[in-house]
């Protein structure tokens, strides 16, 4: 097949697990035969180069122009609130609509390319795919990662809420990571026939315990000033409101009280870093909560999950959660949020023979700490648990078993 994706951000420019999963998912199609053009951004500078080949796949990225001081006079109200956001929507627009256009009259019409079916990743990509649909008739399948309504806990934009759901009708097919992404859509007006479910995955050849030296464990536990016969607890993620990693901290006397040698690492960047850190001032626990407010590159994400003793991702709001993934693929024990909307429900198994970690509710501290405690509980438990998941992750979840069924799914497309 050849498929052209519209997706925000693609390597090497990767911030979230939208990105991980699209340099993953597409790589798997080309290693089967498949034929991929991807349309990205470029960044503000335009450093990028506008069309290049990496790994067998073509690469285009269109030069970005600020239009952000004419977007006053021609958009919502809605996204005329956005302030300095007003700038990000400008860039959006402009890499939709060029990498719409390239596609459309270059590729395909100068360049005589023939596509059998045009991918859009979330909203943020769905306006280029709508117009290479209309203008060409190619089937879309729409890949629907989170929602605005989810993401924002209910006080997003309503912009942005109907361009979801526009992308979503005029779709041939809606692809989303979880079951419970599924029921969100159908609850939010997705057309339910229209919807199927493909996982996310990880690389478990990659995420391996056995790469990772003791010389590079010892080194991070040392960053973090962590003992050796103390615990290390883990979030690694956006330190956003949706991530939960508040209520982790308050969970953190609880856990103290039952295991006094343990520490909490928390490792990512948001918009709650200084509440973070006066939240653990406040609540005399930064002796015990340590800081990295900084994008890590993988393999130290990787020698972080080596480090640790247990991975915790207290998530409000979680569509799949790639993390999780990852450290159970690193043999670590999780623990995860599991009300509301959670993806992770359906990676982790909370009991039984195969059960590699727990279900928490993630708006109570005192249910993080229950399950933060019982995962730790002896050292034969947490190595119990985080065998359990990386099997888990072997048979279910790795990026060759998703790209196999995504590619089917989109074959049902095909010369339509």
């Amino acid at each position: 097949m050849k498929i052209a994706v519209f997706v925000y951000e693609y390597t090497p420019k990767i911030v979230g697990g939208l990105g991980t999963y699209a340099a993953e998912i597409t790589r798997k199609f080309v290693l089967k035969d498949n034929d991929v053009t991807v349309f990205t951004m470029n960044d503000d500078e335009g450093t990028m180069p506008t069309r290049e080949i990496w790994r067998g796949i073509e690469i285009h990225r269109p030069l970005h122009i600020d239009i952000s001081d004419s977007l006053p006079d021609v958009i919502a109200e809605d996204i005329r609130k956005w302030g300095r956001g007003l700038h990000f929507f400008g860039k959006l627009m402009v890499y939709n609509y060029l990498s719409a256009a390239k596609l459309i009259n270059e590729l395909i019409k100068r360049e005589a390319m023939k596509y059998d079916v045009v991918v859009a990743h979330d909203w943020l990509s769905a306006m280029g795919g709508l117009t290479v649909k209309r203008e060409t008739g190619l089937p879309l399948v729409f890949h629907v990662h989170s929602t605005e309504k989810g993401r924002t806990l209910g006080n997003g934009s309503g912009v942005v809420s109907n361009i979801e759901l526009r992308a979503g009708k005029m779709a041939d097919m809606i692809i989303t990571v979880s079951y419970a992404m599924k029921d969100e859509l159908i609850g939010l007006g997705f057309p339910k026939d229209k919807i199927q479910v493909s996982y996310n995955g990880v690389d478990p050849q990659k995420y391996n315990p056995e790469n990772v030296s003791q010389e590079d464990i010892r080194r991070v536990r040392a960053k973090y000033g962590i003992k050796e016969d103390e615990l290390m607890i883990l979030f690694l993620g956006r330190l956003v409101h949706v991530k939960g990693v508040d209520k982790l901290i308050m969970a953190m006397p609880h856990i103290l009280n039952k295991i006094p040698k343990v520490r909490l690492v928390i490792v990512g960047v948001g918009d709650l870093q200084e509440y973070l850190s006066n939240l653990t001032k406040m609540t005399k626990m930064d002796e015990y909560v340590k800081f990295c407010f900084d994008f890590i590159p993988e393999e130290e994400r990787i020698n972080h999950y080596a480090a640790c003793d247990i991975a915790v991702f207290p998530s409000l709001y979680e569509p799949f959660g790639i993390v999780a993934l990852e450290a159970m693929s690193m043999e670590k024990p999780v623990v995860v949020g599991a009300a509301g909307v959670s993806g992770m429900r359906e990676i982790v198994v909370c009991c039984g023979e195969e059960q590699c970690g727990y279900h928490i509710d993630p708006n109570n501290p005192s249910d993080i700490a229950w399950g933060v405690v019982s995962a730790l509980e002896t050292a034969e438990k947490r190595k119990m648990l985080g065998k359990n998941g990386r099997k888990r992750v072997l048979s279910e979840f790795t990026w060759n078993k998703i790209a196999e069924k995504t590619l089917q799914l989109y074959e049902t497309l095909k010369n339509r």
